[in-house]
């Protein structure tokens, strides 16, 4: 989306309970579709926990760094009560790989199956992972992804958003598949340079990748704001005032 607007717009088409979709939520989708206050106000006041990397979760480069404490001090200087703070999200690694590779495997293994050699091997390793798995693995997983979402609950009566960064590294070229180290530590496959997302994604929580800033390269630069579960229209009303306070400066 170019704006948090334009998000806003195509949540209000998108969202919604439908009878193909039994568990959805059933909040209509056209809730979104109210005008956001373009205005830094809504920060004011805002229990906002700052983390860069989720207690030495992953590693960041400096100058994703760089952006993401400047994200945090601009909220500050715009009323929100803005501290050091993250969720204990340690079982979140093992539950999102475990998952992940066990619906590849389910979803692709017979697709790799019929034509070894020609996925690309970051694809083939991730479905291969999923082959030993055993239904403790799978309810393991699950049973931690309720542990987490748990978690995130008792996290979010203390805070009223957490920010972090988006991306590990800045956008790097499209011909490399993913960065083989982020500031100094090796990746050693293609899901490690994301966990600044996916440890968000597992716990269920909704978030947004907003614009923080650009490197001294002019390469952009996103922080995520994470809020608890169903807050989903708050967060796009305070996306929309991060918006409007970068505007402000």
């Amino acid at each position: 989306a170019r704006d948090v607007g334009d998000l806003a717009l195509l949540l209000s088409v998108l969202a919604g309970p439908d009878p193909r979709a039994p568990m959805a939520l059933g909040e209509p989708g056209h809730r979104f579709a109210a005008p956001l206050e373009p205005t830094p106000r809504a920060l004011h006041g805002l229990r906002v926990a700052w983390s860069l990397d989720l207690g030495g979760a992953f590693a960041v480069d400096e100058e994703v760094a760089v952006v993401t404490e400047q994200a945090g001090r601009l909220m500050a200087r715009h009323g929100a009560r803005v501290h050091g703070a993250h969720p204990d999200l340690s079982e979140g690694d093992d539950t999102f790989r475990t998952l992940r590779a066990w619906h590849l495997h389910a979803k692709l293994g017979p697709l790799l199956a019929e034509h070894p050699g020609e996925l690309k091997a970051s694809l083939a390793d991730n479905i291969r992972a999923g082959a030993p798995l055993t239904g403790t693995d799978v309810a393991r997983a699950y049973t931690q992804r309720t542990t987490l979402g748990e978690r995130m609950r008792q996290f979010f009566t203390h805070h009223d958003l957490l920010v972090l960064p988006v991306s590990q590294v800045a956008p790097f070229p499209a011909e490399q598949e993913y960065p083989t180290q982020v500031a100094g530590r090796p990746m050693a496959s293609y899901l490690d340079w994301m966990r600044s997302a996916y440890l968000v994604t597992v716990t269920g929580c909704p978030s947004i990748a907003v614009p923080a800033g650009r490197t001294p390269e002019g390469l952009p630069v996103g922080v995520q704001l994470v809020g608890p579960h169903g807050s989903d229209r708050r967060l796009l009303e305070v996306a929309a005032a991060f918006e409007a306070a970068r505007e402000q400066g």
